[in-house]
């Protein structure tokens, strides 16, 4: 066994690419200290397949993590942002270490997959679903005395700032500060620290304009203490990102087309229209620019297909063969795959008359959408009274009333950046910054992160 190097800490610093590198002084300080690297990222270029890989070496076709969710085809349902870390398959980076070292311990701020992660400690978000249908902010933590002290020292998970239209800093400061409250406590060998600000930012505005840059600078800021810290006590950083956001505006409404097409079917509850994955022919489970395509005859793959691969800012669609080549061929993956144009990307909507929406569309409602809705990151543009309704909601859920926060508008127009396909160009790319100059090199595979950290550590060939 060799050597351990000492602790290392990882930030998931989610959006940080080469445009936005030049605004944030704190991180590049890292990369100047150590080196800077392209990451080829993996197909889907998106947070759970990305952080799979990154953990496990793995590529999707082997962990299984084909999206941020998927349909449950043994359960007949669409499932997102599921959180045991038993759905991820391979050998995971603590157990990897703890071969080499019985001794060496993980903590986690925020990665994804976190509950029964088995790891000395560990936080994600998790609200509080009172039985009359309230959701309070909060976190899952393990041990449950850690939950107790963060609750504690920095107040409850900031929930509604780390999702939904209030999404914002208070959210990274938050996870920020829980971080140096595990080195101080903890003291983990590798802590992995999940940072979101930039997401929210360039899927609301783009990656061009100046919010993009404002919301560099502000991670940068809140970053920047504890890395000073690090680089006092000799601790490792690496920064590094799953993905890069780029422009995007053209939403294509995949559900929508299948349904015309006579091959998405609905049920109506309470004037209220539901995707029925039980009797349609095909439908789709949208994710950023990726769509997965279930298609239940096999003698409707052609013209699903012909269909899906026609409408305006589809790219490409991907069969068994196609799949197989990008390594996502897995048996939770879509049938088909459809990958937008570099400027577009897929709403989930399936309903054609916006007053036969279910109630969940207008609502910051992850779990119930049959795909991802970056509209849930504004209040409805279109409506001048949504600020006012709003706040009375939540004032009303602060006193205990019940009461649903319908703020959110069904035109996506307001979306101006995604991901999710690879990138066309690097500098839209993630990035890898490291303060220890010993294994620099160019570009990193995202395969290839659990190897340095485990090398990081001391662990590693």
């Amino acid at each position: 066994m060799s050597r351990r190097r000492g602790r290392t800490v990882v930030l998931d610093v989610v959006g940080l690419t080469p445009r936005l590198l030049p605004h944030m002084p704190a991180l590049r300080a890292v990369a100047e200290q150590g080196f800077s690297a392209e990451v080829a990222t993996v197909f889907p270029a998106l947070t759970c397949p990305v952080q799979s890989s990154m953990l496990t070496g793995l590529m999707p076709d082997g962990h299984g993590i084909v999206g941020n969710g998927w349909y449950f085809r043994d359960a007949g349902e669409i499932f997102h942002w599921r959180q045991s870390n038993s759905l991820v398959g391979g050998d995971k980076l603590w157990a990897a270490g703890r071969r080499a070292d019985p001794g060496y311990t993980v903590g986690n701020i925020c990665w994804w997959y976190a509950m029964g992660m088995d790891v000395a400690a560990t936080v994600t978000p998790r609200p509080v679903y009172h039985y009359d249908g309230r959701k309070s902010e909060d976190c899952y933590a393990h041990p449950q005395a850690l939950h107790d002290e963060l609750t504690e020292k920095l107040g409850r998970f900031p929930l509604f700032s780390y999702w939904g239209p209030r999404a914002g800093i208070a959210s990274t400061r938050w996870i920020v500060a829980a971080a140096e409250h595990v080195l101080d406590t903890r003291a983990p060998d590798t802590l992995l620290v999940y940072v979101p600000h930039l997401d929210y930012e360039v899927q609301r505005h783009g990656p061009d304009g100046p919010e993009a840059a404002a919301a560099a600078r502000a991670v940068d800021a809140e970053l920047a203490p504890l890395l000073a810290r690090l680089r006092a006590d000799g601790s490792t950083v690496v920064a590094l990102s799953e993905y890069g956001i780029t422009a995007a505006r053209r939403p294509v409404d995949v559900n929508r087309a299948l349904r015309r097409a006579g091959l998405l079917n609905v049920h109506v509850q309470q004037g209220m229209e539901y995707l029925d994955p039980w009797t349609s022919r095909a439908f789709a489970v949208a994710d950023h620019q990726v769509a997965h395509l279930y298609v239940r005859d096999p003698a409707d793959l052609p013209r699903v297909r012909d269909l899906v691969g026609q409408l305006p800012g589809v790219d490409e669609v991907f069969d068994r063969d196609g799949q197989a080549a990008l390594r996502i061929g897995h048996e939770r993956a879509g049938d088909l795959v459809a990958v937008a144009e570099p400027d577009a990307w897929f709403t989930y909507y399936y309903w054609l008359d916006d007053d036969l929406a279910p109630d969940f569309a207008t609502g910051v409602e992850i779990f119930r959408k049959a795909g991802y809705d970056p509209a849930e990151l504004f209040l409805d543009p279109t409506d001048p009274t949504v600020k006012v309704r709003a706040a009375m909601s939540v004032a009303k859920l602060k006193l205990g009333i019940r009461t649903s926060l319908q703020v959110v508008g069904l035109d996506p127009s307001c979306v101006r950046g995604s991901h999710g396909r690879l990138p066309d160009d690097p500098r839209d790319g993630p990035l890898l910054l490291c303060s220890d100059p010993a294994y620099g090199k160019d570009r990193y595979h995202a395969t290839e992160v659990k190897d340095l950290l485990l090398r990081l550590a001391g662990l590693g060939g």
